[in-house]
């Protein structure tokens, strides 16, 4: 087995779509911050509960790490204990972002061969951790576009919380409604979406479901090509966005903003599944979460005529700004935050399927028009 490096990733043999990995699920998403405790203690009007932590009092001497908690959905909110950490350098280099996605897998060392074998790049070996409630191995790799790692988990063998090391500290939080991960959109610079994309197919075993050409994502001041990856056995998608530019414009893409504030490529944002879109949003708006602005009552006089009958009170939907989209395969119900960090990098959704496997297509120029708004603000 050949350990790669980041110039050797593009030189590996194709393989086909398949869940060659054994991926699971995803077992958490851990974001590195400025303040753990901050943070954490912001995710709350998400609907998340704090179940576990590590830091000093549980003799972890580098970092303070915060384990949150809604449905299938697993935060991990970790910050650095002292200045020359690659944790700190981390957060100092990208302000709060996602660092890595870790996927629950039956058998670490054959997810992480296979995934080495066809060009991952070694960040970790598998290894084992432990305390007196078992053990967990675990195993990490980087595909090289920016600084998105992703863990290899296995916890059969581990009866505690969430990982060794970490202490319980439950903190029940109401819940919104929040069940699992739709999808993960990575933002990357432009020309190397492809070259992403070629590696989730050729290591991940993803395939690509979607596509989607400037023509189909523009707004009057930025446009974007994006590709899907998925895997029908593992149910959450992989967007990458790259932006393109705009003829004649000299204002600021989008995209563009992103990767000049997040110093490189990286995780644009994280979409949440509910099963029940008004709720969720109502409850979030109690709570004091912040949506893009609701667009124009045009939108939702034409909504019938475009879309057809849905189950929803259009009223509700209207009231609360969430948008609509429907494909051959029935409808969606989405939302979007307004930005959840300090620079203008990272946000979240917040998606209901009644069938729909799409994105929203019919949504986007919208959604372009509300974050160029907020991109006008900002004077970018």
């Amino acid at each position: 087995m050949k350990e790669n490096t980041v110039d050797d990733i593009d030189e590996q043999p194709e393989t086909s779509g398949s869940n060659l990995l054994g991926l699971q699920d995803i077992h958490h998403v851990e974001m590195y911050v400025g303040d753990a405790r901050h943070t954490a203690e912001y995710f709350k009007q998400f609907g998340f509960s704090p179940i576990a932590y590590s830091g000093l009092e549980t003799g972890v001497r580098d970092r303070t790490s915060f384990t949150l908690a809604q449905g299938k959905v697993r935060l991990l909110i970790t910050s650095a204990l002292s200045p020359d950490s690659k944790i700190a350098r981390h957060a100092f280099l990208h302000g709060d972002s996602v660092r890595d996605i870790a996927f629950g897998v039956e058998d670490v060392d054959h997810a992480y061969n296979e995934a080495v074998d066809r060009g991952a790049t070694v960040v970790k070996k598998p290894h084992d951790i432990s305390d007196s409630e078992g053990k967990v191995r675990k195993a990490t790799i980087s595909h090289g576009h920016g600084d998105v790692e992703h863990s290899f988990v296995a916890r059969e063998n581990y009866g505690g919380v969430f990982l060794p090391g970490f202490a319980p500290r439950l903190v029940e939080v109401p819940s919104v409604g929040i069940t699992g991960i739709d999808h993960i959109v990575t933002n990357v610079f432009e020309g190397q979406m492809d070259s992403l994309a070629n590696w989730y197919e050729r290591v991940m075993g993803f395939v690509r479901t979607q596509n989607f050409d400037p023509e189909d994502i523009d707004g009057a001041f930025s446009r974007l090509m994006s590709v899907v990856l998925g895997n029908d056995k593992f149910p959450p998608k992989f967007p990458i966005n790259e932006p393109v530019r705009v003829p004649g414009s000299t204002r600021g893409n989008q995209i563009s903003e992103f990767l000049e504030f997040n110093v490189g490529p990286g995780i644009q944002h994280i979409a949440f599944h509910t099963d029940d879109a008004i709720q969720t949003v109502s409850q979030l708006v109690r709570n004091g979460v912040e949506f893009l602005d609701s667009p124009p009552a045009a939108y939702y006089e034409n909504l019938p005529e475009i879309i057809g009958t849905i189950e929803e009170v259009l009223e509700q939907i209207q009231e609360l700004g969430i948008l609509v989209d429907r494909d051959a395969d029935g409808y969606l119900l989405q939302i979007f935050t307004r930005l959840i960090t300090a620079r203008p990098t990272l946000f979240l959704e917040i998606i209901q399927r009644r069938g729909s496997r799409g994105f929203g297509i019919r949504n986007f120029r919208t959604l372009f028009e509300a974050i160029e708004r907020e991109q006008e603000k900002r004077g970018n």
